[in-house]
């Protein structure tokens, strides 16, 4: 399991130099003899050489991480990005840049944020008159626009969303994909007439958050509340999908959807509402009207709709909704699923679902392999799979090491023995089974295998979440399995004091336990069941534990 906690690979990760050398393949055995496309002498010394992982590490920290992402996380976007536009959501730009003026107007809402505030304070060598703030969040920005945008119930609802850099300052130790000093953001903001509409869309953005991470990442979540102390500054709920790291024995948020209630109409959203006695009485009027021949009767009828008109005409204010999904994500798959080979990445987000490499022999014939490793691209590629072949001049079995490591959910090694047999021998990377495959069978093959990928990998990850979670009920209870690195679910009473006194009771250098949330699903929770830390009746069940934050 990969462990970036600490914002390095563990000891002992990627050691895997010379694992090629032990499979039982005569191109792997005879590799170490020099063939036609490898290096004798290298594939030789290639256990007296650092591992692949530790050589990334040196020249630069995550960028083999980095690297390895780079196009996965644009396929991960593509599904995303169509849920959104079914759901009518449109996309916008804003500026990253605030004055303090403007920045102050959110007071009540930037001041659980004020440390991690940026202040550009120079141009060049120069002092700025007037320091500019990078917020690290939008709607101080974003919403003096929108509300030059709604002027009546006719503008409702209104839904918006950005991509954008998010900058947050004022803490130690970042952590590479989960805490930051930068991080690629999806924020959404909407906004409604009710605050049943308002409700509803959270809910629906919560569910899509939970299917990328279920559905696409094969990583299980939990769907619920974030208590007062934990939720959105200056927001009326907060809902999240919670995600837990088993290795490290943390829980972390994986994506926020959020009510903002009424709380940030400061910023001039107030809107004429649709007056439904007004349309009522226009009916009546030209009822009458009709019914009615003397036009002195049908004007003082229209008089009447005008008079009540304005006696009930009102302004009121908007609900708005926010929500936010970050790179976060990329570090919970690695965490996840990695292991101390390197990446392993999920079939559907994973750029190259397949990559295949020729494996010759001294005096093989290298036009037909390279010619039969085409051949079963073009094939997979019209069947619709992200198919490539790696003619590269690296050895069969570095090859192999690299693209391991980068975790590509199936390698497909074609060499003579292979097409003499009219067959490819299929290797999975979630689980490292070996197959050899009738060239006839390959498509039918390749998507078996990595639909029961996707499946295998979502439910060892469940089998290991679930058995971390630990259900307690009392304080005694509670400090066993915290320090066993437990998911813990535990009956609470809901009070604000009671987690902060959690929080002092457990901090240490590990850090304090924290509610994570509320789950939707709730277990029965019997009368007269007390609160584990306070002793207080019980109103709800409650997952805690440490967290990445």
């Amino acid at each position: 399991m990969l462990c970036i906690q600490e914002g390095k690979w563990p000891e002992g990760c990627g050691e895997i130099e010379g694992r090629r050398a032990s499979r039982e393949r005569p191109s792997a055995r005879k590799q170490a003899e020099g063939c036609d496309r490898g290096n004798g002498p290298a594939a030789r010394d290639r256990r007296q050489t650092p591992s692949d992982w530790d050589r990334q590490r040196r020249r630069g920290g995550f960028a083999a991480v980095v690297l390895g992402l780079r196009e996965p996380n644009e396929n991960f976007w593509k599904f995303y990005n169509a849920e959104i536009k079914k759901m009518n959501i449109k996309s916008s730009k804003f500026p990253m840049f605030i004055s303090e003026n403007a920045l102050q107007k959110a007071k009540g809402h930037i001041e659980g944020f004020t440390p991690e505030v940026a202040w550009v304070t120079k141009s060049g060598r120069n002092n700025l008159e007037v320091p500019i703030a990078i917020p690290p969040t939008n709607e101080t920005i974003i919403y003096p626009f929108f509300s030059k945008y709604i002027r009546g119930y006719q503008d409702l609802p209104l839904k918006e969303k950005q991509s954008c850099s998010v900058v947050r300052l004022g803490f130690s130790n970042p952590i590479p994909f989960i805490r930051s000093h930068e991080s690629l953001c999806e924020e959404g903001h909407s906004f409604f007439e009710t605050k049943e509409e308002a409700d509803n869309e959270v809910l629906k953005i919560l569910e899509l958050f939970r299917r990328i991470y279920e559905e696409y990442l094969a990583i299980p979540v939990v769907k619920g509340w974030k208590s007062e102390l934990e939720k959105y500054s200056g927001c009326l709920y907060t809902t999240s999908v919670e995600a837990f790291i088993p290795n490290t024995g943390r829980g972390i948020q994986g994506a926020t959807s959020r009510c903002l209630g009424q709380n940030f109409a400061k910023f001039g959203f107030n809107f004429e509402k649709e007056n439904k006695a007004e349309k009522n009485a226009e009916k009546n009027a030209e009822k009458n009207a009709e019914k009615k021949a003397e036009k002195k009767a049908e004007k003082k009828a229209e008089n009447q709709v005008e008079n009540q008109a304005e006696k009930q005409a009102e302004k009121a204010f908007i609900w708005q909704t926010s929500w936010a999904y970050t790179i976060r994500t990329i570090g919970v798959m690695v965490m996840v699923h990695g292991d101390d080979k390197g990446l392993v990445i999920p079939p559907k987000v994973s750029a190259i679902q397949i990559i295949i490499i020729p494996v010759p022999y001294k005096d093989a014939d290298m036009e037909a392999i390279f010619a039969a490793c085409s051949s079963a691209v073009q094939t997979l590629q019209a069947a619709g799979f992200r198919a490539e072949h790696d003619f590269g001049k690296k050895s069969p079995g570095r090859k192999y090491n690299d693209w391991e490591m980068k975790g590509v959910p199936l390698i497909i090694e074609i060499g003579p023995e292979d097409i003499a047999k009219n067959q490819v021998r299929v290797i999975r990377r979630d689980n490292g089974s070996k197959t050899d495959v009738p060239t006839a069978d390959l498509v039918e093959h390749v998507r078996d295998s990595l639909s029961n990928i996707h499946e295998s990998l979502f439910n060892a990850a469940k089998v290991k979440r679930d058995a971390c979670e630990k259900i307690i009920y009392s304080w005694e209870e509670f400090m066993t399995a915290l320090n066993e690195k437990k998911l813990i679910l535990a009956p609470w009473c809901d009070e604000e004091e009671v987690e902060k006194d959690v929080k002092t009771r457990t901090e240490n250098e590990l850090g304090a336990a924290k509610t994570l949330c509320s789950p939707f699903d709730q277990p029965s929770l019997p009368e007269g069941t007390l609160c584990f830390a306070s002793g207080k009746p019980a109103k709800k069940w409650t997952y805690w534990g440490r967290s990445y934050d």
